[in-house]
């Protein structure tokens, strides 16, 4: 029982350790969402143009905030 008290905090202490590279916690691609929404709504696949009628609504919609916000000021 005491061997067993022994090895185990030092089993766990092992395992808990890793001895392979740790991969970023971040994968970041080049192009950004807002690229990628533009080169899908040019594409030829089924549903495109409908991405790209999200991003004009998605443009109109920060216009329409922006102007609102800058009268509030």
């Amino acid at each position: 029982m005491r061997v067993m008290l022994r090895v185990l905090p030092l089993a766990l202490l092992l395992a808990a350790c890793s001895f392979e590279k740790h991969k970023p916690a971040i994968d970041r691609d080049t192009l950004s969402r807002r690229q990628r929404d533009s080169l899908t709504a040019r594409s030829r696949i089924p549903g495109a143009k409908v991405v790209g009628k999200a991003l004009d609504a998605a443009d109109a919609e920060a216009a329409h905030a922006a102007a609102i916000d800058s009268l509030s000021r």
